[in-house]
């Protein structure tokens, strides 16, 4: 049955091409009358079940409107990521668990075509001279492409896939990944303009939960996101600018992020969201925060916040030579809390530990923090499940942008400034 289909639908696939060759302006509704055609035509030759019909339908058009045979796997909203090695394999993840699918790319070209699509639609380029590119689906989803010569194999598409709906702060407690007591001192963080830093390793949804702390945010503010490919889904704001980096295609000036956090200081910013921070607009972002802009939030890559601090060192030394201590003064005087996500042996999602920054030590010539939640492990259950809860530590210690903003928050109260 499945390769029958498979030759139908190649069959089918070529003579519609033709057919849309000599009238390219169609829209999605004239193609769908093109393939009833093709079927009706083709059921004049041998019998088509009601069942292979709808199969060939919905595959035709996916091929050329849609992502072809990725698009069943796209519109599946329990799969989370797809891993596309070449013609050789698909993998997909659901629930926490990779496995590998039954269908396959039958050649090269046809990948290379929705690689090719893909792209355009972002106003990117991916070549053989720039084989490695990140892009962006329309319904939002994450998208990395390598191609040869640097993959051996490619083309190699990962497709990290996001909710159709943003994931509410609700539904994380519901999960067990934060407590209703961390959560409501966050708002409560938000709400009064701390800045607010969150790592994590890959995975561990550090985006989600920058979503999820940008629905607190003050629905009358202006708020600027900056990402590489934006992927954020600020709810309910609508003085909100949303800015993407760009690389120039074919010698065409590129646009980084570090131009539009530039940008951005001119454009009457509240807050100031960058999405995750890389390289060297660690720089821009930590002098956008030292300049006035409280409330900004933003996310990167770290195994542990000690790692995280150490990391953003070395991406502020990437775009200015300073010397260390400058470095750290800047750190500690512009972020006020980290919040360090992970992903635990059983596949879930926990925010493992909310850090105050408070100083730069002079004596120690290290950046102070005090740990104000952190995660303990209590067992498993029967079924492989991690059990635990986000503690209580240490009160706040810097509580002045909570009293200006008249807010008295349980976790802050015994703080002093």
């Amino acid at each position: 049955m499945e390769n029958k289909l498979q030759m139908l639908k190649e069959r089918l696939h070529k003579q519609l091409q033709e057919r849309l060759e000599r009238n390219q302006e169609v829209d999605d509704e004239e193609i769908y009358e093109q393939i009833d055609e093709l079927i009706m035509e083709l059921s004049r030759e041998e019998y088509l079940g009601l069942t292979l019909r709808r199969e060939l339908r919905r595959e035709l058009f996916n091929a050329v409107r849609k992502l072809d045979i990725l698009q069943e796997l796209l519109d599946d909203n329990t799969i989370t990521e797809i891993m596309v090695n070449g013609t050789e394999a698909i993998f997909l993840e659901r629930a926490g668990q990779l496995r590998k699918w039954d269908k396959s790319f039958t050649g090269p070209e046809k990948l290379e075509d929705m690689v090719q699509q893909i792209v355009a639609k972002c106003n990117r380029v991916v070549n053989e001279a720039e084989p490695i590119v990140d892009a962006r689906l329309e319904n939002g989803a994450r998208v990395n492409v390598v191609l040869r010569p640097a993959a051996l194999n490619g083309p190699i598409i990962t497709i990290r896939r996001f909710p159709d709906k943003p994931v509410r702060m609700e539904q994380l407690i519901k999960w067990g990944s934060i407590t209703e007591e961390a959560s409501a001192f966050l708002r409560d963080l938000v709400r009064a303009g701390y800045n607010i830093f969150i790592s994590g390793g890959t995975g561990s949804g550090k985006t989600t939960f920058l979503n999820v702390l940008s629905d607190y945010i003050p629905k009358d503010e202006r708020v600027i996101t900056i990402e590489d490919n934006a992927e954020l889904q600020i709810q309910g704001v609508e003085n909100l600018v949303r800015l993407e980096s760009r690389r120039g295609a074919w010698g065409g000036n590129n646009i980084t992020i570090r131009d539009l956090i530039k940008a951005s200081l001119r454009m009457r910013p509240d807050r100031i969201i960058v999405g995750e921070v890389r390289g060297s607009e660690a720089i821009d972002m930590l002098q956008a925060l030292n300049t006035g802009h409280d409330g900004s939030l933003s996310t990167g890559h770290g195994n542990s916040p000690k790692d995280m601090l150490s990391r953003l060192e070395t991406m502020v030394l990437m775009g200015m030579d300073l010397p260390v201590t400058a470095i750290r003064r800047q750190i500690a005087s512009g972020l006020d809390i980290m919040v360090h996500l992970g992903r635990l042996r059983d596949r879930s999602r926990k925010v493992l530990e909310i850090l105050e920054i408070t100083e730069y030590s002079i004596q120690t010539g290290e950046i102070g923090t005090r740990q104000l939640y952190e995660f303990i492990e209590e067992g498993e259950t029967s079924d492989g499940k991690v059990k635990g809860r986000l503690h209580r530590r240490e009160p706040l210690l810097h509580i002045r942008k909570l009293q200006q903003a008249g807010i008295r928050s349980p976790a802050a109260e015994d703080g002093r400034e």
